[in-house]
């Protein structure tokens, strides 16, 4: 079997037989990729909570047949305040859930890698916690897979006045062709600044209708896209949406 090193977030575990564990990853260089822990569930596992969602960790792996196989694990990073706070957790779990649903196994995506970690990053650091990070993540998500929404005229003709939005449709239509979720400009000018290189100012807005909106049509749109929904939004919390506010089960 032939050994290599990787930087990687942990995406997601689940059991393996009595003590071990498979765990997905979103490597650095390989994409992702599914490992086993051996042992990982033995009270004296030498892995500890290391593996762990949204744990970022330095690996020594070797590669399986079907799995490869984890040997060592170092923490580049445990996430600490995102841990301890559970909207902070909700949020990133929200991130490694989708990137989970985008990356194929086998294809390297640095630039994702990289996304993944940056905004998780900024999870941790920024106080107060940036309401839109979630969102923005999904907007910055489609414009990476090559699907991002059409926000400068209606999708169907080119209009420049546009007055709803439609995530099927793939972005903002005409009052003419309408459908969807009716949008103002303050909302569409808000998403056009996450996709046109402002992301950090687009960060420092405050929570509030637009960015809830943004939020809610960021979801509904990489839905859309996944033709699936995100289990952990709609599990942990309300999705942000026009009318909505955050729900902690907790």
């Amino acid at each position: 079997m032939s050994l290599y090193r990787e930087e990687a977030v942990v995406l997601r575990t689940h059991k393996l037989g009595e003590a071990d564990r498979i765990v997905v990853l979103m490597t650095g260089g390989r994409g992702k990729v599914r490992a086993v822990a051996k042992g990982i569930r033995k009270t004296k596992s030498r892995f500890g909570g290391r593996l762990e969602p949204p744990g970022h960790v330095s690996l020594l792996l070797y590669e399986g047949r079907n799995l490869d196989v984890i040997s060592q694990a170092e923490t580049v990073d445990h996430h600490r305040p995102i841990r301890e706070d559970l909207d902070r957790m909700t949020d990133a779990l929200a991130l490694v859930e989708a990137v989970d649903q985008v990356a194929q196994e086998g294809e390297t995506n640095p630039p994702l890698f990289k996304m993944l970690t940056g905004a998780l990053r900024v999870l941790g650091e920024w106080d107060p916690r940036p309401a839109l990070l979630v969102g923005a993540f999904y907007w910055k998500l489609l414009a990476l897979e090559g699907v991002a929404p059409v926000v400068d005229g209606c999708v169907r003709c080119g209009a420049p006045d546009t007055v709803s939005f439609d995530p099927v449709e793939g972005g903002t239509l005409c009052r003419e062709h309408r459908r969807g979720t009716p949008v103002e400009g303050e909302t569409l000018r808000l998403i056009q600044r996450i996709l046109g290189g402002q992301l950090a100012a687009a960060l420092g807005e405050p929570p509030g209708p637009t960015v809830s909106t943004v939020s809610h049509l960021a979801t509904s749109t990489l839905e859309a896209h996944l033709e699936r929904r995100l289990r952990t939004l709609h599990l942990m919390r309300e999705v942000p949406g026009p009318g909505l506010r955050f729900t902690n089960l907790a």
